[in-house]
């Protein structure tokens, strides 16, 4: 008795790590967010976070955003470069944990070359399936980046809406 007791308590503790369904999320067929426990940082995570792409700061940037929770240590700071309706340059820098800067990377790399309607599609779930998953997804500062590539994309629409604007 004792030791069915102990396995059910055992048991509880993978309930915590499950990953939730993205019901709303619009994805291609044959497509599947990862299931089951995702308890560790697999290598492409682990890549991304060691080795994030476009990093950096941009002095000439159509779009910026600056986001996040200073309470808990996740900021993030985005900027694209807009040529020909495409995202031509993008770069980040976020002072969060390792799956943040990952999350970020990977945020990047999916929005670059991007038309903007393109990019604006980019969701939480496209970020996780180019990763090959993600632990700890219940944190909403791990997937920051798409909130960061959303906020720029409306920084730069409306600077085009106030240059259109004025030159009218």
């Amino acid at each position: 008795m004792r030791q069915k007791e102990i396995k059910r308590k055992s048991d509880n503790w993978k309930d915590l790590y499950k990953r939730k369904t993205y019901d709303e999320v619009e994805l291609k067929v044959g497509m599947e967010l990862p299931h089951g426990p995702v308890l560790f940082y697999n290598e492409l995570v682990a890549d991304h976070s060691t080795n994030p792409r476009n990093v950096g700061t941009m002095t000439d940037a159509d779009g910026f955003a600056h986001i996040g929770d200073p309470s808990c240590g996740d900021e993030m700071q985005l900027w694209i470069k807009i040529d020909g309706g495409r995202i031509a340059d993008i770069k980040f820098q976020s002072s969060g944990c390792a799956g943040a800067v990952a999350t970020s990377s990977m945020t990047t790399v999916l929005a670059k070359g991007k038309t903007i309607g393109e990019a604006k599609r980019i969701n939480d779930a496209h970020v996780i399936l180019a990763l090959k998953g993600i632990p700890g997804r219940d944190g909403k500062c791990i997937l920051s980046g798409t909130a960061a590539l959303l906020e720029a994309i409306k920084d730069y629409e409306r600077k085009n809406a106030t240059d259109k604007n004025s030159t009218a």
